[in-house]
């Protein structure tokens, strides 16, 4: 693919404050490219110097192999538009003059815009959604508002790269999808989009490549799936995440999880029997609140196993679609035994899973703790003639106890 922008080593500061250390990356043609990172680490400094408003104080830029500095401002402004993050405006343009700004690269001395002009104007704001507001005063319109403005001046402009800073911190949901699924429209057809991200999901959503900045360094770059791991995500933000998959798109998605409580020693090790979802709210909570959790017998593939494994909890595992083995059994019953105190969410029982409540009879015995969640009659979820029913009531004879619904499950347990 052709390399639309190359950086090789630029150093970027303000004053005597640097921002970005010898930072070297190409991005190619064609591309929609998303630069995230914490605050601070350089984003929008990095989209000032692809778009020649902050000069490297080493190494240097070039677009389409020609150092960036020495194009013309004429060249330039026809090469690339550049969306800011800061939208303000000092005078009382109208909207349909600010879009028309866009057009000046085509223009020479005090001439006037041509239809051909006025026509890439009233596109530029029927696809931002602003015609409405071409006759305000641009000081007159709201944050928003004036945020696709500035958006359709940037289409108006009718360049083959779009830089952007932001462009979606001040629209409300609606008009984030359409002006970003515009943008992958205008991508669609050749444009190259070059963006900075505040929002990661909406990023993974959007971009075919991904530059993380952190501490003035290219931390990472690639493709999403390559960036977007817990690991990576939780090191450059400070802050403990999930990154599963978003059920309908396929694509990465970070969830917060906030500052985890750490595992700590005098919490109790608790093992969680699993299968079908039902486990997923308690082992998510149970980490989040620094209980060091096993889980068994899940089937691999399952939605249990699956976080399971995003969460890094150790667990018996058994083939997709296979009923419980000897062997995976064991395993489960040795790490109850580890944990000594096991929670049983409402899970469905059939003869594939009956298994995982045999082993809680005979952990009992030797002294481990049970407490099942039980929001209904288990005859309700019993697919094994009975036999569910009937080891559930030996369970409750033994000593294991009952709770209505997680989170009282959940207060029961030492702080």
């Amino acid at each position: 693919m052709a390399v639309k922008f190359s950086v090789l080593g630029a150093t970027y500061a303000y004053e005597s404050f640097p921002v970005l250390n010898d930072i070297s990356v190409n991005l190619p043609t064609g591309g929609f490219i998303g630069i995230i990172g914490p605050n601070g680490s350089g984003k929008s400094t990095l989209l000032k110097g692809l778009a020649a408003t902050l000069a490297p104080r080493t190494g240097s830029v070039l677009l389409d192999g020609k150092e960036i500095n020495k194009w013309s401002r004429r060249e330039l402004a026809r090469q690339l538009a550049v969306v800011p993050q800061e939208t303000t405006a000092a005078f009382d343009f109208t909207a349909e003059d600010v879009v028309l700004m866009g057009r000046s690269p085509y223009l020479t001395g005090w001439q006037a815009e041509s239809p051909e002009d006025l026509q890439a104007a009233a596109e530029a704001m029927e696809l931002t959604g602003t015609w409405d507001l071409r006759h305000r005063p641009i000081t007159h319109l709201s944050g928003g508002e004036r945020q696709r403005v500035f958006i359709a001046r940037a289409l108006a402009q009718k360049t083959p790269v779009i830089l952007l800073d932001e462009p979606t911190a001040h629209l409300d949901i609606n008009h984030q999808v359409e002006v970003l699924n515009l943008l992958r429209r205008l991508n669609h057809q050749g444009v190259t989009i070059i963006i900075v991200f505040h929002d990661l999901n909406l990023a993974a959503q959007y971009c075919s490549q991904m530059i993380l900045l952190h501490q003035g360094k290219i931390y990472a770059c690639g493709k999403v799936e390559e960036i977007f791991s817990t690991e990576t995500i939780r090191t450059v933000y400070q802050t403990e995440v999930l990154v599963g998959y978003h059920p309908i798109t396929g694509v990465p998605q970070v969830t917060l999880l906030g500052k985890k409580t750490a595992p700590a020693a005098h919490k109790p090790r608790i093992h969680v029997i699993g299968g079908g979802g039902a486990a997923a709210p308690l082992l998510s909570r149970l980490v989040y609140l620094g209980y060091q959790v096993s889980a068994g017998v899940l089937n691999k593939g399952d939605t249990d196993w699956h976080l399971a494994r995003l969460l890094g909890i150790p667990m018996a595992e058994e083939a997709p679609f296979s009923p419980i083995s000897q062997g995976a059994c064991r395993h489960n019953l040795s790490l109850i035994l580890k944990a000594g105190q096991v929670i049983l969410p409402p899970i469905p029982f059939g003869s594939g899973n009956l298994l995982n409540l045999q082993v809680l009879a005979e952990a009992m015995e030797m002294g481990v703790k049970v407490a099942a969640v039980i929001p209904d009659d288990i005859s309700l979820r019993d697919y094994t003639g009975g036999q569910a029913a009937f080891l559930y009531q030996q369970l409750t004879e033994k000593g294991m106890r009952s709770f209505p619904d997680n989170q009282q499950l959940i207060s029961s347990l030492a702080p």
